[in-house]
């Protein structure tokens, strides 16, 4: 039997590549803090879809954490749609 591979964060078990995971995880965090102002205006997938400018079968894709279906571009848009800014900042790895 092989001994198991160890991994720093499940988008890194995703990944082929460091940048691959990297993409993945800032992907999720929009995703959850989008998720989360849906929730905090209490808004219905239908409300959320309209005030993101997509389809309330793609909201839920993106309240179900769907990451694989949302590039970093459209859930920067989709963030801009609902006033909010996007900063990105650069950590040391």
């Amino acid at each position: 039997m092989s001994k198991a591979k160890a991994y720093a964060s499940v988008w890194d078990a995703l990944a082929d590549t460091p940048e691959q995971a990297a993409n993945l995880r800032a992907r999720a965090e929009l995703m959850r803090q989008i998720a989360a102002i849906v929730k905090e205006n209490r808004w219905t997938q239908t409300k959320a879809a309209q005030r993101c400018g997509i389809t309330q079968p793609r909201m839920n894709d993106l309240l179900r954490g769907r990451v694989s279906r949302f590039s970093l571009d459209a859930l920067v848009n989709i963030a801009t749609a609902i006033g909010r800014r996007v900063h990105v900042e650069l950590e040391p790895a």
